[in-house]
């Protein structure tokens, strides 16, 4: 295999994972080779009811560097899964199948085979069972990676969570001068690496207008020397600003990455301007982590009117890189 190929743990088997997947390959030319992983049997149940039509190549782990891959048909290690019907409810049952997905693809990744990785959505309730925070969290610690980011990302803005997935009153601890640091040197680092050039970077204040009637302000004490002390490291990074208005059209266009202090803070506009348009990457591991930049929306499985979008996206970038 001379150019690396790209990875995709295919996720919660009752998602819209599959769907999306065919759509992509329908709607994409894509250069690099695709190997999915994930279960055969489910595949075809749901090839079948989503009405899609592609041959199916079973690889053999044991020899997967001697394969010479293409996309004409779908490239598959197989995880086994006994599913009912083509389309289940999301459960408890599909814990060790995601699992055992993953711990395919991370053999793989170590074994220097591939450093591009999809993750399909995943329902945290049931895989993860309140051990991590998310999936990152749960990749990260497998690759001992302790220093990690989240970016939401989109070629006009992205965003990125300083804290991930953790409920609002614990948020508080997480800001750190430390923390904001490191998401910073992450950001600049890929901005570098992938479009050689250094981001504008803002970071948003805590409370609301970055006041507090608390005598201890994080704005002040925490976020604004943080700022400061990479302002003089050379960083183009500025703030903290008031979350309510820097997603203002003239206010958002001066910046290319915009860190937040929690989840909802800059996830919640990014999706409502951008929509499915955005990828989320995982930035601090030794390979290149990208997912859909949504959940494996139970609600509209095997209805076929899933958007593809994100995934495409995804695919898109690590294509190109």
């Amino acid at each position: 295999m001379h150019c690396k190929p790209i990875l995709i743990v295919s996720g919660e088997p009752n998602s819209i994972f599959f769907e999306i997947f065919f759509k992509t390959l329908e709607k994409k030319k894509i250069k690099k080779s695709i190997i999915l992983i994930g279960s055969i049997s489910l595949l075809k149940l749901q090839m079948k009811k989503l009405n899609f039509k592609r041959n199916i190549n079973q690889i053999d782990i044991s020899k997967l560097k001697n394969y010479k891959l293409d996309n004409e048909s779908i490239n598959i290690i197989d995880v086994p899964y006994n599913p009912i019907q083509a389309f289940e409810k999301i459960s408890i049952k599909s814990k060790n199948y995601i699992e055992n997905s993953f711990k395919i693809a991370f053999k793989i990744i170590k074994e220097g085979v591939t450093d591009k990785l999809i993750s399909g959505p995943i329902s945290k309730k049931s895989f993860l069972n309140k051990k991590f925070l998310g999936v990152t969290e749960y990749i990260s610690n497998n690759f001992k990676t302790k220093k990690i980011a989240m970016l939401i990302f989109n070629k006009k803005l992205s965003v990125c969570p300083l804290t991930t997935h953790l409920p609002l009153k614990n948020v508080v601890r997480e800001i750190t001068k430390k923390n904001i640091y490191e998401k910073t040197i992450l950001i600049n680092d890929f901005y570098k690496k992938y479009y050689n050039f250094k981001p504008r970077i803002a970071v948003l204040g805590l409370n609301p207008h970055c006041e507090s009637v608390n005598k201890f302000n994080e704005d002040e004490k925490i976020i604004k020397p943080a700022v400061n002390h990479l302002i003089n490291l050379n960083y183009k990074i500025s703030g903290p600003y008031s979350a309510d208005t820097i997603f203002l059209k003239d206010n958002r266009k001066k910046f290319d990455v915009i860190i937040g202090m929690y989840h909802d803070q800059v996830l919640t506009p990014i999706k409502t301007l951008f929509e499915y348009d955005a990828i989320n990457i995982t930035l601090g591991l030794p390979f290149i982590r990208v997912s859909p930049d949504h959940g494996p929306n139970e609600k509209m499985i095997g209805k076929n009117t899933s958007n593809p979008l994100s995934l495409i996206k995804a695919i898109t970038f690590l294509d190109k890189h």
